[in-house]
């Protein structure tokens, strides 16, 4: 398995929604590694690594995200995978 490195700009009603929590959970469920947080323009960043399989995961719920989010688009941004996350914050 290879490993990749992703950082992800999700937009539409994704603040307030339980939307970096979940994505935590989701993470730490799927062993990556990484952070994300809310954006002052109302989008959520977020910077992952792990394996390739483990990402298209998180991409894949990403675009639908928790219960009470509306996805209206993921942009995924490839990068190099630098191994340097031992756990996956969300920061404020």
């Amino acid at each position: 398995m290879s490993n990749q490195c992703v950082r992800l700009f999700v937009t539409g009603r994704v603040q307030g929604v339980f939307f970096r929590q979940s994505l935590k959970a989701k993470s730490i469920q799927n062993n990556i590694f990484g952070w994300v947080k809310n954006l002052p323009d109302g989008r959520v960043e977020c910077l992952l690594e792990g394996t390739k399989e483990n990402i298209s995961i998180l991409v894949k719920w990403a675009n639908d995200g928790p219960a009470n989010a509306i996805v209206e688009n993921v942009e995924v941004h490839e990068e190099k995978f630098d191994n340097i996350f031992t756990k996956f914050d969300v920061l404020y």
